[in-house]
């Protein structure tokens, strides 16, 4: 699978969820195991109305989107694979008026669980948050096929 196809995949798949459409989640760069998605500033996630900074939790739907988006990147095949545990640490805030980055990546994949770490930073800043999750493998087949098509545009 190349880049462009994961990048399409992982917007397709972004755009299924109602929470990760609402806030403009989208893929900006994917290889193999690895995504980078964006989440653009918008008065509607400031946190803090007198600084203008962003809502933790915006950043934090932003790496648990993008954490449970890599498996597309990192899969040969689409399924879907559930949080079991994210944590996630607040380094700073993120500076208003500019989007937010979440650069996700697996670094274990098993039979059952696949392993993640994510780092949400802005262009030319130091990271505002640090996340590791876990995510549960229900497998290719527990994926309804009408919704893997429309993932990976029925090329599976």
């Amino acid at each position: 699978m190349n880049d462009e196809t994961r990048i399409n995949r992982v917007n397709r798949f972004v755009n299924t969820l109602n929470q990760a459409r609402e806030l403009g989640l989208c893929a900006k760069e994917a290889g193999e195991g690895y995504l980078v998605m964006e989440l653009p500033y918008s008065d509607r996630i400031i946190g803090n109305p007198d600084t203008g900074v962003i809502h933790g939790g915006a950043i934090t739907t932003l790496m648990d989107t993008a954490s449970g988006s890599v498996m597309i990147c990192a899969l040969e095949d689409f399924e879907l694979c559930p949080t079991l545990d994210l944590r996630v640490d607040y380094m700073r805030p993120a500076e208003p008026h500019k989007p937010v980055y979440a650069r996700a990546e697996t670094y274990k994949i098993t039979k059952n669980i696949i392993f993640t770490r994510c780092e949400a930073y802005q262009e030319g800043g130091e990271t505002i948050a640090n996340c590791v999750g876990t995510f549960m493998r229900i497998g290719k087949e527990a994926t309804p096929k009408s919704y893997r098509d429309m993932i990976t545009g029925g090329e599976e």
